[in-house]
């Protein structure tokens, strides 16, 4: 056994040493031209197609690199916006200073590259059918999920006044509330993770997670919108209030509300600053959102995978140049810094179990489809033994992650499907570029230099790319709801989902003034602002509603489809074929 070992170990000693010391160990065979070749549409076309480098197969180090770098660049995009959102200003956020946005951003980077590595190692576990990670290039990042639930809790935690949060004040201790109850719901998602698939698809049709996912996209495109327009701060409630006043016929309406309030952003920081909606905003967001557009139409695949944060780096030069960017943020930023150099304080916050619980569920489903969707790209069999394993150390790791994830300071992270559109362009489905991925992404947060910059940029160019982001969660919810067939029931239900889902989500305030407030009964009131904040979230309560009717409405077996419904389900047949030869095209963000 010993002299098996040590011939395994000078085997690996061997091909480093040849890995690294020769041209072709370093360069190889690699179509690199591919990748920078931009590409003009209607005129030429590629004849060839470059072969697909499998995950396990030799890949030589140069390209691993490239490779690795590309997605590294397609998930920066969504890694930073969560903890964007959440440090920035507004009632439903937790306005904290740059300091401590800069250490939020950093810290999502290093723990989505450590986190990853998790996933993409697929680690056997011993004496057991199971495995922990799913061995393919499946990169983790912040998950959008968690961010309806998380500013409905903030913007509960700030009207209540607990932990001495005031209504427009700093709150890093609603943050630690958060990250401690994300601690103890995280482990629903690791126990789902060992139960039969065909349970999870059985409770959690494409019916019901299509309808959940774009209940959630619907959510987050306002947030986006916000952004775009100035900011989600004072001078957008300025903006609100002004309105309602109109609304009303009142007079003088400078006299009631300072306009100080109606400036975006309300840091006093800023160099530049415009009411909100005003052009300038609308313009900083656009060029973002057009330079994405530009890009998918002539960019070579390098540039195409990159897409989003080539945007983002456009809008943050000219932001730059006309001296909307907060430069003193990136000077006062340090060099280098690591995770746990800002801390929180880590409380339970029994209000918001139910809805995380329901995210967790939520973020298993969504697993599953990651995971197949990855599967796919890698050109690696979606059903089986091995499959079925790929998708529980999934769910396992996710789960997990979660867990480590809110240790490290960060919100739950999840399988990103951005990866498979790298995986799909590049033909690289090589778990070496996975790891070259990651060592990219930690060593992006390591030098916080790089988070101060995303910390600088106005909200508006922030706005035209996460709206963007947004928006293709409301698109991966469309796609998947492709694959139900369309019968009165399956109608039936969607229709109340989104009845109740996207009502809650246009007036969360719908709800507020049903159930009385009880503040001499702690627990009952706690319990109060836990129903308060699932019925304002709409994909909370429409999960509810979606699962419920799943499961008890009968299925009519003799119901005859409309003419609309046939023509619908040969819409998804043809849209499950295309998934099923290239689903991988399509960059679906989460």
């Amino acid at each position: 056994m010993q002299t098996k070992s040590k011939n395994r170990l000078k085997q690996v000693y061997q091909h480093i040493v040849q890995k690294v010391t020769t041209l072709h160990g370093w360069i190889g065979n690699y179509e690199y031209g591919r990748l920078f070749t931009p590409r003009i549409p209607y005129l030429f076309h590629s004849k060839t197609t470059p072969p697909f480098l499998a995950h396990k197969e030799e890949l030589p180090i140069l390209a691993a690199a490239i490779v690795g770098f590309q997605h590294a660049l397609a998930m920066m995009g969504g890694i930073v916006t969560v903890p964007l959102i959440l440090s920035g200003s507004g009632s439903n956020n937790l306005n904290l200073d740059d300091s401590y946005r800069t250490y939020m951003v950093a810290s999502a980077l290093i723990a989505s590259g450590i986190l990853s590595i998790i996933q993409i190692t697929g680690l056997k576990i011993r004496k057991t059918g199971y495995q922990l990670g799913t061995g393919l290039i499946s990169v983790v990042g912040t998950s959008f999920t968690t961010l309806p639930v998380a500013q409905a809790a903030f913007s509960t935690i700030r009207k209540h006044g607990e932990y001495n949060c005031s209504l427009e004040g700093p709150c890093p201790e609603a943050f630690g509330a958060m990250l401690g109850t994300i601690m103890v719901c995280c482990w629903l998602e690791v126990a789902i993770s060992f139960l039969p698939l065909t349970i999870l698809r059985r409770v959690f049709p494409p019916l019901v997670t299509g309808s959940v996912v774009v209940l959630i996209g619907a959510s987050l495109v306002a947030s986006g919108f916000q952004d775009w327009a100035g900011g989600s701060g004072s001078c957008y409630n300025y903006s609100r209030a002004v309105s309602n006043l109109e609304a009303l016929g009142v007079e003088n309406i400078s006299a009631i509300l300072p306009s100080s309030l109606s400036i975006c952003p309300s840091s006093q920081y800023a160099y530049q600053k415009y009411p909100f909606g005003d052009a300038k905003w609308i313009g900083l967001g656009s060029i973002v959102f057009l330079t994405i557009i530009v890009i998918e139409i002539f960019g070579s695949p390098f540039m195409r995978t990159a897409e989003i944060m080539i945007g983002f780096l456009l809008g943050l030069l000219v932001a730059s140049v006309l001296n909307y960017t907060n430069i003193e943020s990136v000077q006062g930023a340090p060099v280098i810094t690591f995770l746990w150099t800002k801390t929180f304080p880590i409380r339970f916050y029994p209000p918001a179990i139910i809805p995380l619980l329901i995210v967790f569920v939520v973020l298993a489903i969504e697993a599953m489809g990651d995971v197949t969707a990855s599967m796919e790209a890698s050109q690696l069999p979606i059903i089986g033994k091995e499959a079925n394993g790929r998708l529980q150390g999934g769910i396992l790791a996710d789960g997990l992650n979660a867990f480590l994830g809110a240790l490290m300071t960060t919100f739950p992270y999840s399988t990103f499907a951005q990866n498979n559109g790298v995986i799909a362009m590049t033909r690289c489905a090589n778990i070496w570029a996975g790891y070259w991925c990651c060592l990219f992404l930690i060593v992006f947060g390591i030098f916080s230099k790089i988070s101060a910059l995303f910390v600088a940029i106005p909200d508006a160019v922030l706005g035209g790319m996460t709206t963007f982001l947004f928006a293709n969660v409301v698109t991966s919810g469309i796609r998947i709801l492709c694959f139900v067939d369309w019968t009165r029931r399956s109608r039936f239900i969607v229709a109340c989902t989104l009845s109740i889902g996207l009502g809650a989500t246009l007036l969360p305030e719908w709800f507020s003034s049903v159930i009385p407030s009880v503040e001499q009964n702690s627990a009952l009131q706690g319990l109060i602002q836990g129903i308060d904040i699932i019925m304002s979230t709409g994909f909370c309560i429409g999960a509810f509603i979606a699962v419920f009717l799943n499961l008890i409405l009968p299925v009519d077996e003799d119901c005859q489809k409309e003419d609309m419904s046939r023509v619908g389900n040969q819409a998804s047949l043809t849209e499950s074929s295309v998934t099923i030869q290239g689903l991988i095209t399509d960059e679906d963000i989460k």
